[in-house]
């Protein structure tokens, strides 16, 4: 197969895995369902399709499109393989919204979503803008190391603030705390997954738009220039637009890790370099992939769940230093 084809291909191949297991998921748990029960509306296999599993794994391959996405752009415009959408402290910024909204024991609820994900996306927006202000205040705000490790500094401090809250909250505020840091899609509902599908959706297009522009800056910013990218303006909107789209959907599932750094990795190598291919192929590969993880994780131990973020990890901590041992030899 040529290198030109193979792209394309294996975009469509992600799409369809995806497609498949958004339509098998729901059927899978610990109350195995039939299409023809939910079809015909058989009490209560209709209503747990529906109200339960449906809204819960939509959300996960949401989710999971967008921190793969949003993986596959900050390895593009930072060129370092190891940049996840954490790295900005997103989600740092957003669990320390989330502790916050904890401690103080604000249950308000506003346009029919509790203060606790409203308190997570603002923290995770106001860190993401706290790092380009202090990268613009040292003047290296077109400086990609910059912004790394002002992002990285950021994280270590929201970190410590999660810590001092922690200590000063009661057992029953930590245990929230904790549990909710772990990462978990255990809603009912579609009011997560229609509050955030608006900044995500439009996050992803956005950056789909931008796959010509990635593949530029992924060669240096001076050879980018030189072919009419204005690259300043572009690695700016490129990162706002991962951090707010990563950071719409961890305020309501949580932090969930490895994967935006293990699907963009394994895509490269399936889809090759263009990112009109990767982004599409990494969109399609995350959803499906945590997808799964939350259906394994709300089964295998049923009746009891596993927080998803638990899985992903253990899951990919080994698949991400296989591929670093083959990618050394």
């Amino acid at each position: 197969m040529s290198p030109r084809a193979q792209g394309p291909l294996m975009a469509a191949a992600a799409l369809a895995l995806a497609a498949v297991t958004l339509v098998l998921c729901p059927l899978v748990g610990a109350v195995s369902l039939s299409w023809s029960d939910v079809w015909n509306g058989v009490p209560p296999h209709a209503d747990i399709f529906w109200t339960l599993r449906l809204p819960r794994v939509v959300l996960a391959g949401l989710a999971g499109a967008v921190l793969a996405v949003a993986g596959t752009v900050y390895q593009a415009v930072f060129r370092n393989d190891l940049a996840t959408p954490f790295t900005l402290g997103v989600a740092s910024g957003a669990s320390l919204g989330a502790v916050l909204a904890i401690h103080l024991g604000l249950g308000a609820v506003f346009w029919g979503v509790s203060t606790l994900p409203l308190f997570a996306f603002g923290g995770a927006g106001v860190v993401v803008l706290g790092v380009f202000g202090l990268a613009r205040a040292r003047g290296r705000e077109q400086d990609p190391g910059t912004i790394l490790l002002a992002g990285v500094t950021v994280s270590f401090l929201c970190a410590a603030l999660i810590l001092l809250v922690q200590f000063m909250a009661d057992v029953g505020d930590t245990n929230r705390m904790i549990r909710w840091m772990m990462g978990g899609l255990d809603v009912v509902g579609w009011t997560p997954t229609t509050r955030s599908a608006p900044f995500a959706v439009v996050g992803l297009l956005w950056i789909l738009s931008r796959a010509r522009v990635l593949d530029q800056l992924l060669t240096g910013d001076a050879l980018a220039a030189s072919r009419g990218i204005a690259v300043r303006r572009e690695r700016l909107l490129l990162l706002l637009a991962a951090s707010l789209a990563a950071g719409a959907v961890i305020a309501f599932t949580g932090p969930i890790g490895f994967v935006g750094l293990i699907v963009p990795h394994a895509m490269r190598r399936i889809t090759g370099p263009s990112h009109l291919w990767l982004t599409i192929g990494s969109a399609g590969t995350g959803a499906a992939f945590l997808a799964i993880c939350d259906t394994i994780a709300r089964t295998v131990a049923a009746p009891t769940e596993i927080p998803v973020g638990i899985l992903t990890a253990l899951l990919g901590a080994p698949f991400f230093l296989l591929l670093l041992m083959r990618g050394r030899r």
